[in-house]
């Protein structure tokens, strides 16, 4: 029998309604001074109407804060609810002492911090959750000026992954006929390829060929938590404007069973569950989903921004003693100034074997200080498992296309057959895998002598392939 979650939130309510006679009067009031004292009487409290009822009481209180109230909040949190030093050294001493299931549960005790017993009990009041999330969304802005608070975020973030276990998780398609809240919430929170109203949004949702899926929560019931969307075609796609800017299939058109599976967009909806990921376990979902509906689908791969790769540009360019960019090159990228290159022929033809050879080297060689690749959707999907298959000219001619890449967009591939494979190879070696394709891109370092810079530039044919440190025969985030 499903259980009914209104009902549930109903007699949550009624019981904080009820519990609040159980509240010191000191409690009850607007006063902002208050908040801690509140904060205090619900880790200490031991009864559950009345923990109820200060955890709504709290969460309210909180809800009317200023910015300088909620950072007195949060300081409270940080300095008064955390391990004791003593009763810590205590119980590691005792634990060296005498090493024991007794002493190992008192050292647990003694260090998990009390913030993460305050914020389960702040959970219990109706509808807590998505005010928990809203709560470390601002956490998340606060501590950039407030080193203290990194520890709660920690203890909330760590709540948080248990509290959206994947095994909590609901995924629901999204279409024409979902609800309009959870529509418009759709076009709210698209991140990477923005919705332009209602008719953009029913060309993206309503085609035959056409596929969006959401992760819901069931304390977040018209809350999507993240969101795909997938395009069924029949080769693989290489700019976006042919997949969000076409018109819907003429009803009865005789059109052959799509083979691949285009996923263009993935967009994370809750600022306050950042770090929280949900989208490797989408991604798998759906391809689970689309095959049991479309058994014919065999090429899965993403069609996703390079968000990064023109600050990546401006900077190497910017380095007098880079040995990535060379003179030709800045020669060549000064194209880019003029606005109206993209709509120029032969400037665009003059850029390409420049940027696309830059972004060889971009995806395949330079790396953060942990040595991974910079582009942070190329880690979402090589984490993941996929290939690094094509990089695509033109990819993305919008004006964020143009500001963040170039206009350029890159295919990840995802192979069910080398997924853990490729994974395996990522997380043990952070190595990069791609096509021939790719790695045909990259011109070979440039000597100490002075050399042709362009030589051995490749342009990208227009077929399948990625490049990384290993090669292969042969993407928001998406």
């Amino acid at each position: 029998m499903p259980i009914n979650v209104s009902f549930l939130q109903d007699l949550l309510t009624t019981v904080a309604e009820q519990g609040r006679q159980y509240l010191p009067s000191a409690l009850i009031g607007e006063q902002e001074e208050d908040i801690g004292t509140l904060a205090r009487a619900l880790l200490s409290g031991r009864g559950e109407a009345s923990g109820v009822a200060i955890a709504r009481e709290l969460l309210d209180r909180y809800r009317a804060l200023d910015l300088e109230g909620r950072k007195a909040f949060f300081r409270v949190i940080a300095n008064d609810f955390k391990p004791k030093s003593d009763v810590v050294k205590a119980a590691a001493t005792a634990f060296l002492e005498n090493p024991g299931e007794a002493t190992l549960h008192e050292l647990r005790n003694a260090v998990e911090s009390p913030r993460q017993e305050f914020f389960r009990r702040l959970n219990l009041a109706a509808g807590a959750t998505g005010e928990i999330v809203a709560m470390r969304r601002d956490l998340l802005r606060l501590k950039k000026s407030e080193p203290g608070f990194a520890s709660v975020d920690d203890d909330i973030a760590h709540l948080f992954t248990s509290w959206f276990n994947r095994g909590f998780l609901v995924l629901r398609r999204i279409d024409w006929q979902t609800p309009a809240v959870i529509l418009e919430k759709i076009i709210r929170y698209e991140a990477v390829h923005e919705i332009q109203g209602w008719d953009d949004l029913r060309r993206r949702l309503e085609p035959a060929d056409r596929r969006c899926f959401a992760f819901f929560h069931p304390s977040l019931i018209d809350e999507p938590l993240i969101f795909v969307e997938v395009a069924l075609t029949r080769d693989l796609a290489g700019n976006i404007q042919n997949l969000i800017g076409d018109p819907p299939p003429a009803p009865g058109e005789n059109r052959s069973p799509p083979t691949t599976a285009v996923f263009y967009s993935i967009s994370n909806c809750q600022e306050g569950l950042r770090g929280i990921s949900f989208g490797n376990f989408l991604i798998k979902q759906v391809v689970e989903e689309l095959v049991r509906e479309q058994p014919q689908l065999k090429t899965f791969v993403t069609l996703s921004p390079v968000p990064t790769f023109a600050r990546w540009l401006d900077r190497a360019v910017a380095d007098e003693g880079s040995r990535v960019v060379t003179e030709a090159d800045r020669v060549a990228l000064q194209m880019l100034s003029d606005p109206g290159w993209i709509d120029d022929p032969e400037e665009t033809e003059a850029l390409k074997p420049t940027l696309l050879s830059l972004a060889a080297h971009y995806f395949l060689q330079s790396r953060t200080h942990d040595k991974r690749p910079i582009d942070p959707v190329a880690r979402f999907h090589l984490g993941n498992g996929a290939r690094l298959e094509r990089i695509n000219w033109m990819g993305d001619v919008s004006e964020k296309g143009l500001r963040e890449a170039h206009g350029l967009m890159v295919n990840y591939l995802y192979e069910l057959k080398d997924i853990e494979r490729n994974h395996e190879a990522y997380a043990n070696e952070g190595e990069v895998v791609a096509s021939r394709a790719v790695k045909g891109l990259l011109r070979a370092a440039p000597k100490a002598t002075k050399a042709k810079p362009q030589e051995g530039s490749l342009v990208l044919a227009d077929k399948s392939g990625t490049g990384g440190t290993r090669a292969s025969s042969g993407s928001g985030k998406s």
